[in-house]
C-alpha cells in the first residue's frame, strides 16, 4: 500500500526513498523483511500446515522477526539517504543503539518475571477442580439457599 501511494504521488523524492529500500545498500534487510512477512504466511493456504502447532510456533518466529526487519528497514533506510545528499552515509550503529536494543529485551523479560511473579500462570483445569462446580455432590439450588 505505501509503495502504491509513493508511486501514484509522483513525488520523485518518496519513490526514491522506496526504491532505495529495495535495490539500496540496505537492500538484504528489506527482502528478508518482505520474505518473512509476506512469504512465509502463505503456508497457510495448506491446511495440513495451519493446523501443526509446530509448524504454526515456526511461522510466528519468523513473521516476528520479519515485524524486527520492518523497524529497521524503516528507522536506517530514512536515516541512511536524508533529502540533503551530503548527509547520506551508511548507517552503523553507535553502542547507545546497541544497549537500547539490548535493553528492550532486558525491559520485556524483567516485566514477563514480575508478571509471573505476583499473577501466577496456573491452567484453567487446575482451578476448575477446586471449584464448588466440580464436586459431583454439589447441587446449586443447595447452595444459594444456605
Amino acid at each position: 500500500m505505501e509503495f502504491f501511494i509513493a508511486w501514484y504521488s509522483g513525488n520523485p523524492y518518496e519513490q526514491f526513498a522506496f526504491i532505495n529500500r529495495a535495490t539500496g545498500p540496505y537492500w538484504w534487510a528489506y527482502w528478508t523483511m518482505v520474505s518473512c512477512n509476506v512469504i512465509s504466511p502463505q503456508f497457510f493456504w495448506f491446511k495440513k500446515l495451519r493446523r501443526s502447532p509446530k509448524f504454526l510456533f515456526v511461522i510466528s518466529i519468523f513473521v516476528n522477526i520479519g515485524m524486527w526487519f520492518e523497524r529497521f528497514v524503516i528507522t536506517v533506510t530514512s536515516l541512511h539517504a536524508d533529502f540533503m545528499p551530503s548527509s547520506w552515509d551508511y548507517f552503523s550503529p553507535t553502542k547507545w543503539d546497541v544497549l537500547t536494543f539490548v535493553g528492550s529485551f532486558g525491559l520485556f523479560f524483567f516485566m514477563f518475571c514480575l508478571f509471573v511473579r505476583f499473577l501466577p500462570m496456573v491452567a484453567l483445569a487446575e482451578v476448575k477442580t477446586v471449584l464448588p462446580q466440580a464436586d459431583p455432590h454439589y447441587h446449586p439450588e443447595e447452595a444459594a439457599h444456605g
